[in-house]
């Protein structure tokens, strides 16, 4: 039964997705506020209403939502709440969940030239189709107040905004210092690790953020908190977190060198080593793999240990 733990309840809804259920909160705070929002569906809605009920709420008492990032399972029931609830999230999510038909130009033209350079076949185009498919769980809602690095959200006077880019652009969390208590999003799970998700440019850049380096950087910015509790946007709490983040360094690291061997004997494409790293799955998941995929060799010249031709596609090779 769900129920209320210092102030915070954890409720767990069903999404379509590979990942499985989506974690949301509801905060007492000075405003009721919702953190997170799940897919939009009805099967996720009654659960909402169902779960809620369990506390003694409903969605008509919610006063205000914090989006920790925009990807679909963390916000498409924004449709079906008031239109007067106060929708709060960093800028950057705003032309995810209020999308214009000039960004679905703008988001597919910059994967069609990524592509390219990355060496997929012509008949990999079409995936690209997909990008709009997922977001038939999403929302078309625009945000109504802004939350970056450092604020104190309104109506949650306890609670600090951290910026942790990485996993989406424009991904924060929420830290709860008198007991170290964190909102985390998909910044951190406990039982996978999360996708350092390509994205365009944001407004008004030219140069494609570089996630995984990204998500690195904002995993290392949490060990200066004291944090206790890690609630999660997906599975179980974390409560070792300093451990579970060394796993995490750890292991992408150890990712990084295997594709690193491989460049030390030949030059490869993107595709190429995608197809390696994930033999199984990368035709299933392209976005998720080549994203990975991008992050490793990312990663791999940021410690200099290669450089690419540019080709068409590019080639990497180990220095």
């Amino acid at each position: 039964m769900t129920e209320w733990k210092d102030g915070v309840a954890k409720i767990t809804l069903p999404t379509p997705f590979a990942v499985g259920d989506v974690n949301v909160y509801l905060i007492k705070g000075e405003r009721l506020t919702l953190i997170d929002a799940g897919v939009k569906t009805k099967e996720c809605w009654n659960s909402l209403k169902k779960q809620m009920a369990d506390l003694h709420v409903s969605p008509d008492d919610i006063e205000q939502v914090i989006l920790t990032h925009h990807h679909p399972d963390h916000v498409g029931m924004l449709d079906f709440l008031s239109d007067s609830i106060e929708i709060l999230g960093h800028p950057l999510n705003e032309r995810w969940i209020h999308p214009t038909r000039e960004f679905f130009q703008v988001q597919e033209g910059f994967f069609t030239e990524l592509f390219y350079q990355f060496g997929l076949p012509k008949e990999y185009l079409p995936s690209l189709e997909n990008l709009r498919k997922t977001l038939k769980y999403s929302c078309n809602r625009s945000l109504t107040g802004h939350l970056q690095e450092g604020m104190t959200p309104p109506g949650l006077s306890d609670w600090k905004v951290i910026e942790t880019f990485g996993h989406a652009q424009g991904h924060i969390v929420l830290f709860r210092e008198k007991d170290g208590v964190l909102i985390g999003g998909d910044l951190i799970l406990a039982h996978i690790s999360p996708n350092p998700l390509l994205e365009p440019p944001a407004p008004g850049e030219t140069e494609r953020p570089n996630p995984l380096l990204q998500h690195n950087e904002s995993m290392k910015k949490l060990l200066s908190y004291p944090i206790s509790v890690v609630y999660t946007g997906h599975g179980e709490e974390v409560y070792e977190l300093k451990e579970l983040i060394e796993k995490r360094l750890t292991r992408q690291h150890e990712r990084a060198i295997t594709v690193l061997n491989w460049l030390r004997e030949e030059q490869l494409s993107v595709f190429e080593i995608c197809k390696r790293l994930f033999p199984s799955v990368y035709q299933r998941e392209l976005m998720l793999t080549i994203s990975e995929t991008v992050g490793q060799l990312d990663y791999l010249s940021s410690i200099g240990e290669i450089t690419n031709k540019e080709t068409k596609p590019v080639l990497f090779q180990a220095r």
